[in-house]
């Protein structure tokens, strides 16, 4: 085997710490390891990564993308508009929701890009999303912009 899978993902032998880890943790991968030491925030890097990690989603429609999106706690999605080119997604409960506001600043590209992956997979057709609105801007939450 030389590649993992989601499923590979689930399979977790600890004992004593078991299958979670904090959020700052998380965020400190994200936004001190990733946004802040790879050049231009990181950006390239996220979308490489939230695009295979998309990619690799075991989902068969937009409804079981946003439902495990909320199962593995990324942040709860919302289809708020909805048309043939495209959607737009909010997500409230963010990993960024509680972090000091930073005008300007939209950090939540990651999860663009995992929803950005799956989706062209499971349409079979290329989808570009683009994170419009996040926490950390002071908006009062994240919001995705999806186009076909």
């Amino acid at each position: 085997m030389d590649q993992f899978t989601f499923d590979d993902m689930k399979k977790i032998k600890r004992s004593k710490l078991g299958d979670q880890v904090p959020l700052e943790l998380f965020r400190t991968i994200r936004l001190i390891g990733m946004y802040q030491g790879l050049p231009m925030g990181g950006k390239g890097t996220t979308l490489t990564i939230g695009r295979k990690i998309g990619e690799n989603l075991p989902i068969k429609s937009v409804e079981e993308l946003l439902e495990l999106f909320e199962q593995l706690k990324i942040g709860i999605p919302t289809i708020i508009e909805r048309n043939e080119r495209g959607m737009r997604i909010a997500v409230d409960d963010c990993f960024c929701e509680g972090l000091p506001a930073l005008e300007g600043k939209l950090v939540c590209d990651l999860e663009g890009a995992i929803m950005e992956g799956a989706l062209s997979k499971l349409l079979n057709k290329r989808v570009a999303v683009r994170e419009v609105k996040c926490n950390v801007n002071g908006d009062e939450r994240c919001e995705y912009e999806l186009r076909y």
